[in-house]
């Protein structure tokens, strides 16, 4: 007797078949970092005072909060999810850290509270994905607008401006003798975590299986809900120290902090080889991402382009990163297909070649 099964489709990583250079050099990762390497060749070249010191400082201290922030963004996104709220958990942050430190509580305590507040904020997200059951995209505009709103009230029009003097200080350094910010360091730290977290784990291989078939990730043992929560926590607890930063570098807390910056993470991700649609991706190429559209835009405004135009720049570029994203899997879907009959046909031939078996 048979039993009727039903198929399901699942994606899966083509096989290694091409040798490993071409399979490091020729990625939408590689493409990306020889794009990034273009720009700031051409910016050196073409850009007047491109090439200060200064704009090197700058640069890195304002596109710092938006690489933090891609860190676990990008893990959020291979598993087909996604966190609008991160912007207005900055502006959350900030507010916190300012309203603790006006009461008169020690700056770091200050700051250690605006995390914690930063992880709560994921957390709530993470509850309402993954024990709810309701999609990212709806739960995050929600809380977008929640956070913004709590932040905004708690200050009204006003700021706090009266930090610890060290502490700005700390926030606009740079490491001795070079143009870093010190934020680069924490920086490093996190990339390091969270790229051993995500390519040298059994954790970040779930996250890859979760983003492929969610379905199929569960049924191998993988607990896909406790995952996805934990990445919301990570995603809300680093917006928070982005926040607790983004206050010592302009010395100001309120709470329209970062408005829009969600749209700056999300662009540079898909930008640095995530797939909106899950399961692809790597922290290189999202730096990579990142570093771009801030070189790109530091260029442009040295350039006298007015904000507007790199607000569109930079949409047609996230346009673009979606698009030819689509394009190249709906061709490799194609000549993946035309691969597979060319093989039937050959079975059959070979097949009608021995004759009728006996």
């Amino acid at each position: 007797m048979t039993t009727a099964t039903e198929t399901v489709p699942v994606r899966l990583y083509a096989p290694h078949a091409r040798p490993a250079w071409r399979r490091v050099l020729l990625t939408r990762e590689s493409a990306i970092i020889g794009i990034l390497l273009l720009v700031v060749v051409v910016a050196l070249l073409t850009v007047r005072n491109f090439d200060s010191p200064l704009t090197v400082t700058y640069l890195l201290r304002d596109v710092a909060p938006i690489l933090l922030i891609a860190l676990p963004m990008t893990l959020i996104i291979i598993t087909e999810e996604i966190d609008l709220s991160v912007a207005s958990v900055v502006g959350l942050a900030s507010v916190m850290t300012g309203i603790l430190t006006q009461a008169g509580v020690p700056f770091v305590l200050a700051a250690a509270l605006a995390i914690v507040v930063g992880a709560l904020a994921g957390a709530l997200n993470g509850f309402l994905v993954t024990v709810v059951g309701l999609p990212s995209l709806a739960v995050t505009i929600g809380t977008l607008a929640l956070f913004r709103g709590i932040a905004v009230g708690l200050l009204g029009t006003t700021a706090v401006t009266d930090f610890p003097e060290g502490w700005t200080d700390l926030a606009k350094a740079n490491i001795p003798g070079t143009p870093i910010p010190v934020i680069v360091v924490p920086f490093v730290v996190l990339a390091i975590a969270f790229a051993v977290l995500l390519h040298f784990t059994p954790f970040g291989r779930s996250l890859y299986a979760i983003g492929l078939n969610k379905e199929a990730a569960h049924f191998s043992g993988i607990d896909v809900g406790r995952a996805k929560f934990l990445l919301f926590v990570m995603s809300g607890t680093v917006s928070g120290f982005a926040g607790v930063y983004f206050t010592l570098l302009y010395s100001n807390a309120r709470g329209d902090n970062a408005m829009g910056m969600e749209l700056q993470v999300i662009a540079a991700v898909l930008l640095g080889g995530v797939s909106i649609f899950g399961g692809r991706g790597a922290l290189h190429g999202v730096i990579a991402g990142v570093l771009l559209i801030g070189t790109l835009g530091s260029a442009l405004r040295l350039a006298g382009v007015t904000s507007d135009i790199i607000n569109v720049i930079t949409g047609v570029l996230l346009i673009v990163s979606v698009v030819s994203a689509s394009v190249l899997a709906w061709a490799h879907a194609r000549r993946t297909a035309a691969v597979g009959r060319r093989r039937g046909l050959r079975a059959a031939e070979r097949a009608a070649a021995r004759g009728p078996a006996d």
